[in-house]
This record gives structure tokens, C-alpha cells and sequence, in this order.
């Protein structure tokens, strides 16, 4: 059984500059919920409710929203505010959330590598904390469920367009079912004309405590950082590791074109606005 999640939040979300000269990127607001609580939210749903995020310098942010704010919660109170006031209890209340920082940004395989002493030796999720999926049955749910057949890693992948494989840290490997694989390749962002397959990583994974041995073995790769992916490969000597493709949107709220697409999407998803939303897009889209 999956019973904690480590949730990386320690980059500085350059692309993003100047919003996230003083704020996290994982902080930036999905209408008014901050991409960092979706993530939270899908732990949540899968049954985790032991959380570690991974941050940094100037994410203190992070930690204030998930904390108790008895002033505003007192304030609500007053005004018989309810439907505030019970939304601000939730996300206080929501799961046990720890933190840690990563001292200097070495990469996503570096940032899990401070999880060791807080997962020990039990299987755990990772969820990138500037990405979300949405999807019915949360993606670390699906994953989780692979595990529990399996008892190995699995990470959940997408199909991405030939052309831009050398974006993404990609898998080979043999199909088992429609959606499922058994890896025997991974690859950090390869040559287009070297790749395996169109299958790339979808931030989200289910690995066992040999990662960690494996990050300790990893030298630095692309970018001069330890890259998850590398850790992997070395872990894929040892173990079996399986890949879900995974049923859900992603939004990689690190791209500015994937953060509009997102607003757009739940912006419509929304009973209060979707009408209204819908109406301005079309007439928007008539006057271009």
C-alpha cells in the first residue's frame, strides 16, 4: 500500500519571470486555486494524505497556504461566510504536509534524493508540483493500482508528437496491454532520430526505496544535474520497472501555452462560468 507522496516544488520557474520573481511557480492561480493544490488534491484522492514537498529558496509561500490562518478562518466566522470558511479549513486540513528544501537546484533526481529519510524503506508517489492531470480516476490512483499487481516502480507516460520527443525524458520497452509496458530503456530528452518510442514521462511515478541507492550511484547528466531518469535506468538493473499510459490531460504549468490552455479548460469546466466563458470565446474568436 502507497501511504506517502513526495511532491517536488524547489525549482525557479525562470520561464515564468517576472510573475515568479517573488512568488512559486506552483503557486500560480488556476482561476483562483493555486496549481500546487490540484496536485495536493490528486495525493489526496488516491489515498495518500502523508505528503512531502520539496522546496526552496522564496517558496515559503507554499507552506502559508496549506498552514491554518485563524485570523481570516475568525474573520469568515464572523461574516457567516460558509462556503469560504469551510473551503479555508479544507486546505489547512486537507492532508499532513511536511517540507524540506533542496540546498541547490541539481535537478528533479537530486530533489527526490531528500525524500530518503522521510519515505524509508516504503514504496512512494512522486507528483510534480508544477503539473496537473485531469483525469476521473486520479493518475496516482492508476498508478498505485499497477503497483499493487506488480510490487514494482511504475511511472505514467503519453504519447507526445514524434517531433518533440526531444523534449521529454523518454521510454522503450515491451507492451503488455493497451496501456500498459514493461520498460527495458529510458532516455532524458534523446535525439529524435535515437528515441525508442513517443512515450514520455507524465510527472507522475510510483517507486520503490531502491531510487535511492540508485540517485547515490548517478553522476550528473544533462544540464550537469542528477536526473531522475539516469537514477532509473540504473534502478532498471535491479528491478522491473512498468509504464501506464496514462488516461487524463496533462497541463504543464511550466509552459506558457500549457497555462492558458489550463485556465481555459477549467474555466469552462466551471458550472458558475462555462456559459458565459463559453459565449465570450466564440464571440472572441469570430473578431480574429
Amino acid at each position: 500500500m502507497i501511504k506517502k507522496a513526495v511532491i517536488p516544488a524547489a525549482g525557479f520557474g525562470t520561464r515564468f519571470l517576472p510573475a515568479t520573481k517573488a512568488q512559486p511557480k506552483e503557486m500560480l492561480p488556476i482561476i483562483d486555486t493555486p496549481t500546487i493544490q490540484y496536485v495536493v488534491q490528486e495525493a489526496v484522492d488516491s489515498g495518500i494524505e502523508d505528503i512531502l514537498i520539496i522546496s526552496g529558496k522564496g517558496k515559503r509561500a507554499i507552506e502559508d497556504h496549506f498552514d491554518r490562518n485563524w485570523e481570516l478562518e475568525a474573520l469568515l466566522d464572523e461574516k457567516e461566510d460558509n462556503k469560504f470558511y469551510n473551503e479555508i479549513r479544507h486546505i489547512g486540513d486537507m492532508a499532513n504536509i511536511h517540507y524540506i528544501r533542496q540546498k541547490e537546484m541539481n535537478g528533479l533526481g537530486d530533489a527526490i534524493r531528500y525524500a530518503r529519510c522521510h519515505v524509508g524503506n516504503e514504496p512512494f508517489a512522486v507528483l510534480l508540483g508544477d503539473s496537473i492531470i485531469d483525469s476521473v480516476i486520479p493518475v496516482t490512483q492508476q498508478l498505485i493500482d499497477i503497483y499493487e499487481q506488480y510490487k514494482q516502480s511504475v511511472v505514467a507516460v503519453q504519447e507526445v508528437p514524434r517531433e518533440k520527443v526531444s523534449l521529454y525524458g523518454i521510454i522503450g520497452g515491451q507492451k503488455i496491454s493497451d496501456k500498459l509496458w514493461q520498460i527495458d530503456e529510458l532516455v532524458e530528452k534523446p535525439d529524435i532520430r535515437k528515441a525508442p518510442s513517443n512515450l514520455a514521462f507524465a510527472a507522475r511515478y510510483i517507486l520503490t526505496p531502491g531510487i535511492f541507492d540508485a540517485l547515490d550511484a548517478t553522476t550528473p547528466g544533462k544540464n550537469n544535474e542528477i536526473q531522475l531518469t539516469d537514477a532509473m535506468s540504473l534502478l532498471l538493473q535491479r528491478e522491473s520497472i512498468y509504464a501506464n499510459v496514462t488516461q487524463g490531460t496533462r497541463y504543464d504549468i511550466g509552459n506558457k501555452m500549457d497555462y492558458l490552455k489550463t485556465i481555459v479548460h477549467f474555466g469552462l469546466k466551471r458550472k458558475e462560468f462555462s456559459g458565459e466563458f463559453k459565449k465570450f470565446l466564440k464571440d472572441l474568436v469570430k473578431g480574429f
